[in-house]
């Protein structure tokens, strides 16, 4: 990951989390592509961390959206008995 500053990894993973939030609630990818538009033009109005920093953060955000694995349900490993 590019991202260096521990403010701008903070939004990442609140983005990240949100985005993986939505995918699990229904939401399909174009809505979470807005969703992440919108949470990042929210940053760029805050000011809270630099621009080059929310450029960053958003190419990494669209490399997370890109990559079907970030959104397959994790499947519980059937429990093995012992006796």
């Amino acid at each position: 990951m590019m991202l260096q500053n521990s403010q701008t990894i903070r939004y990442y993973q609140k983005l990240t989390d949100a985005m993986v939030d939505l995918w699990q609630r229904g939401y399909r990818f174009e809505e979470i592509r807005m969703y992440m538009e919108g949470y990042l033009a929210c940053l760029r109005h805050s000011n809270n961390i630099e621009a080059y920093q929310i450029n960053r953060l958003e190419e990494e955000a669209f490399r997370f959206l890109r990559d079907p694995s970030n959104f397959e349900l994790s499947m519980p490993q059937p429990e093995s008995d012992y006796y």
